[in-house]
C-alpha cells in the first residue's frame, strides 16, 4: 500500500507555494485528487496544534543554531486582517499600535530567537477574546481577552526558559515595558532584557530621590543622545539604564528613542546595537503573512484557523532553513516559485491557444 502522506508537511508546503488563497480544494486540485478536499478539512478540523507542537518541530534548528553567537529572544505580536470573516474568540477587533485605528482580524504574539542570521519562532500565541460583556456606554456586546498579552509574553519567556533556549537578552517594544514582564525577567528568570520605553515613564536620578519618592517624567529629563544613565523605574527595585536615541524618519522628520535595559555593564553602542537585532521579528511578520499564507485561509471554525495559523509558522520555518542553506531571503524564494508557476502556466496557455 502507498504511504499515507504527512498532512502537516503537505499543507505546509502548500501554504509556500500557493499565491491566492489556501484552501482546502485548492490542494486537493493541485494533487489531482489524490487527495481529497474532505481529508484536508478533517486534518485542519483534527488535533491542535500550537506552540508545543511548534517547539518539537524546530527545537533541532535550534539546537544546531544556538552557538552562533548569545542569542536574543525578541517577542511581539501583530494583527492579520480578516476583514469578511465571520467574528469569534481570535477573529475579532484589536487595536493597532501600528495604524492607530481597531481592525478585525487574528491578533498573534510570538516569541523568536535570533542566532547569527537565523530567526525562529519558538512559541506563540493567539490572542483570545473569551469573555463576553455588555459595554457600559454602548449597551452592546463586547469580548475581552480573560489572558491579557502582556500575561502571555511572560507565558512565552517563561516557556522559552524551560525549554532551555540559550539567550542573553529579551527584547521588546514599549508595549512591553510593563512593571511585571522587568520583574519576571530580572528577578524571576535572572536574565537581561533591553526595551523600548515610553516617555511619560516616572523615573528617579538617584537611590536617594527613589527612596523619597521624588520621580519626573523620562521625556522631561535632559538625556545626552546615545548616551545612558543609571537611574530607577517607578514600581522596580533595582536601578536600569536609559538612553535617548534620536533618529529620522522616512520623511524626514525627527523620531526619539528611548530604551531600557537592566544590564548595567554596557555602553549606549551596544544598548542600540543589541535592541536592532529585534528587527528580525519584523520581518518575520511580513513573511508569514506574504509568504506562508497566513492571511490567506477562509477557514470557518475555531479549531481549523488555530492550525492553519500553526502551519503558517511552520512553512515560515520551512522558509527560514532554505534562507540559511541558500543565502536566499524569504521573498526571493516565493518569487522563483512564482515565476515557475507563471512560466509553466503561459507554456500551457501556448497550448491550449494552438
Amino acid at each position: 500500500m502507498p504511504m499515507q502522506p504527512n498532512m502537516k508537511d503537505l499543507y505546509s508546503d502548500y501554504l509556500i507555494a500557493q499565491n491566492k488563497h489556501a484552501t482546502a480544494t485548492g490542494l486537493s486540485d493541485i494533487l489531482l485528487g489524490e487527495i481529497s478536499h474532505d481529508k484536508v478539512t478533517r486534518f485542519l478540523n483534527g488535533k491542535l496544534m500550537g506552540s508545543k507542537d511548534l517547539w518539537n518541530e524546530i527545537k533541532a534548528d535550534v539546537r544546531h543554531n544556538e552557538n552562533k553567537d548569545n542569542g536574543y529572544l525578541a517577542l511581539d505580536d501583530m494583527i492579520a486582517e480578516k476583514p469578511y470573516s465571520d467574528e469569534n474568540e481570535i477573529i475579532c477587533w484589536h487595536y493597532s499600535n501600528a495604524k492607530n485605528r481597531v481592525l478585525k482580524g487574528i491578533n498573534l504574539i510570538t516569541a523568536m530567537i535570533r542566532y547569527g542570521d537565523a530567526c525562529i519562532p519558538v512559541g506563540y500565541e493567539a490572542i483570545k477574546k473569551d469573555v463576553s460583556y455588555d459595554d457600559p456606554k454602548t449597551g452592546k456586546k463586547r469580548r475581552r481577552a480573560s489572558i491579557g498579552k502582556n500575561e502571555m509574553f511572560r507565558n512565552l519567556v517563561r516557556q522559552a526558559v524551560l525549554n532551555q533556549v540559550k539567550f542573553k537578552y529579551v527584547l521588546s517594544d514599549s508595549w512591553f515595558s510593563s512593571n511585571d514582564n522587568m520583574n519576571l525577567i530580572h528577578n524571576e528568570l535572572k536574565k537581561q532584557f533591553i526595551m523600548g520605553l515610553k516617555a511619560n515613564r516616572s523615573i528617579a536620578l538617584t537611590e536617594k530621590d527613589k527612596l523619597s519618592g521624588q520621580y519626573e517624567k523620562l521625556g522631561s529629563v535632559s538625556l545626552e543622545d546615545g548616551t545612558p544613565i543609571n537611574v530607577y523605574l517607578k514600581g522596580i527595585l533595582f536601578p536600569v539604564q536609559v538612553m535617548k536615541k534620536v533618529f529620522k524618519n522616512e520623511d524626514g522628520s525627527e523620531g526619539v528613542l528611548y530604551l531600557v535595559t537592566n544590564d548595567l555593564s554596557i555602553n549606549g553602542e551596544q544598548i542600540f546595537e543589541s535592541y536592532q537585532k529585534r528587527w528580525c521579528i519584523e520581518e518575520y511578520h511580513k513573511s508569514v503573512k506574504q509568504n506562508a499564507s497566513f492571511e490567506k485561509s477562509p477557514t470557518k471554525t475555531l479549531l481549523s484557523q488555530l492550525n492553519h495559523i500553526f502551519c503558517s509558522l511552520l512553512a515560515f520555518c520551512k522558509l527560514e532553513r532554505l534562507k540559511l542553506r541558500t543565502a536566499t531571503n524569504h521573498f526571493a524564494l516565493k518569487y522563483k516559485l512564482i515565476l515557475r508557476s507563471n512560466q509553466i502556466a503561459l507554456q500551457e496557455w501556448k497550448k491550449m491557444a494552438c
